[in-house]
């Protein structure tokens, strides 16, 4: 996973390191925090307009996937994008969501140590 950082992020909650651990993202946050984001996670919570569509939209039958959605999701590249939020570009080709901090903080797993 290629991750660009080390911008200030104005936010109640910062980013200070994003790293992978077991295919998982990392991110320790200012108020020491620590949390986990599988990638899968990441990918059903896509705040782009797409996919909000295709979330709200009733689901006929079986959906079906293309190869690159059946195989596990992986996190390929993610960059900031001003100071407050990252675009992250997934195994699939997926790369149009922008994740806000706040949307970051509420999808993370909090890693008790």
């Amino acid at each position: 996973m290629d991750v660009e950082s080390g911008l200030t992020m104005s936010s109640d909650f910062t980013p200070i390191n994003l790293s992978s651990r077991d295919g998982k993202l990392i991110i320790v946050w200012n108020d020491g925090v620590t949390m986990e984001y599988p990638p899968s996670v990441l990918r059903e919570h896509c705040p782009c307009a797409t996919c909000r569509v295709k979330r709200d939209k009733p689901q006929r039958g079986l959906p079906v996937l293309t190869m690159a959605e059946a195989a596990p999701t992986t996190i390929k590249a993610m960059k900031p994008l001003g100071n407050y939020a990252y675009n992250i570009t997934f195994s699939d080709g997926h790369a149009t969501g922008i994740y806000s901090l706040e949307l970051l903080r509420e999808l993370g797993t909090a890693i008790v140590k």
